[in-house]
């Protein structure tokens, strides 16, 4: 029995209402400016108080907006309803290999977040509770899911992309296509009950599926009690790992102070003549006043794999214990890696931060590592690209 089902009742796009997943951005206002852009776009809906009408507002006051605005998209057109449906999915790019996928619904309770809870899809990094927060509640006032969780299928990735691969090629014409920020056109097909569907389905489920991207939507359907979860079933062949990075708004301390207390922890600190840019596995790099610092942060001996990962030794020796900063404050900003290395020299050139923090991307085989041992990643580890887009396919909740 799979744990991989059609969406009962699906809206699936007729075109530009595709979305960047609300989590994507260094900054609000970049939100605001696309909806300003595109008004049809789901961010409208997904973040209704970063809408241009409704800044100001909190998230809670502004979900009647976001109701509002559903039902419009809705009555005009903008997507089509379609029953009983999983939905094929092709991501192509420039000098890039396709990437495929399966949007379809996936049972709630298979959740596991550590070796004592059994379940097939695993979630493996800490979360914001305020995101989970906001997602329960938009949930709960549209009775509609917009943005799908990214599952990793682990056991039959290989089948599984060949199966999709196939499908696509067989498809014909797309039934809507979409171009995201970096240029990647985002294909989807709807296909019906069948033998096609079937195959799909029980290949998606066929073995443990590991959150890449949406650890927060996940959470939320637990919180929010749903019993299934609008997810895009990927395969290993179509993602690969970007940095995610760190911004820090304000320092509380001198930098001087900073890099003393560093080399108190044990750590080592050299100053480097040249700008930042992302450093190999095992060395962070620090830029702040225009000075570029690589550091060796120390592992704990008795700790685990996880505990001495690059994010987890930035989370607890540099962010926590030197700087004196929770993880979860507002003056940290997680940068995922679209945004690359000049980027962050440019926040902190401008004065709209004063430190860039640049760790190296997490790989493949230490990402497993910590899945099959059903461990957690630090907050904000892994930016999986691509990411599947927003808007395209939303999973109707009655």
């Amino acid at each position: 029995m799979t744990v991989v089902h059609p969406i009962s009742r699906a809206w699936i796009t007729t075109g530009g209402t595709g979305a960047q997943n609300y989590d994507e951005f260094a900054d609000d206002s970049e939100i605001t400016q696309i909806i300003a852009d595109n008004p049809h776009s789901a961010l409208a809906i997904e973040m209704p108080h970063r809408a241009p009408e409704s800044v100001g507002k909190s998230f809670t006051d502004s979900l009647p907006d976001a109701v509002a605005r559903l039902a419009l998209e809705r009555a005009e057109g903008s997507y089509r309803e379609s029953d009983q449906v999983v939905v094929l999915y092709r991501i192509t790019g420039e000098g890039e290999p396709p990437a495929y996928g399966l949007w379809s619904m996936v049972d709630t309770d298979q959740i596991s977040t550590n070796a004592e809870e059994p379940g097939l899809v695993i979630r493996n990094e800490d979360v914001f509770i305020e995101k989970v927060r906001e997602r329960v509640a938009l949930a709960g006032a549209l009775s509609t899911l917009l943005s799908p969780v990214l599952l990793l299928q682990t056991a039959k990735g290989d089948d599984l992309h060949a199966a999709l691969a196939a499908a696509a090629e067989s498809a014909g014409k797309p039934a809507a296509t979409d171009v995201d920020q970096a240029g990647r056109t985002h294909a989807i097909w709807p296909i019906g009950p069948g033998a096609v569907q079937d195959e799909l389905t029980a290949l998606a489920g066929g073995g443990e599926l590991v959150v890449a991207d949406g650890n927060h939507r996940s959470l939320a359907a637990q919180t929010g009690g749903l019993p299934r979860f609008l997810a895009v079933i990927t395969t290993p062949a179509s993602v690969f790992i970007q940095p995610y990075n760190r911004l820090v708004a304000e320092l509380p301390l001198p930098l001087d102070e900073l890099l003393a207390r560093l080399r108190a922890a044990g750590a080592t600190v050299t100053e480097v003549p040249r700008v930042a840019r992302i450093p190999a596995k095992g060395t962070i790099e620090m830029y702040a006043g225009g000075r570029t610092f690589a550091l060796g942060l120390p592992v704990d001996p008795n700790g685990s794999a996880v505990d001495n990962l690059d994010h987890a030794l930035v989370e607890r020796v540099l962010l926590r214990d030197a700087i004196g900063l929770d993880p979860g404050d507002k003056r940290i900003s997680y940068i995922g890696g679209d945004y690359p290395a000049e980027w962050l020299r440019g926040e902190v050139d401008a004065g709209r931060s004063e430190l860039a923090v640049l760790i190296a991307p997490v790989t493949v085989d230490d990402f497993v590592a910590v899945n099959l041992e059903r461990q957690k990643l630090p907050r904000k580890s892994t930016w999986f690209t691509p990411k599947a887009r927003g808007g395209l396919v939303l999973a109707q909740l009655d």
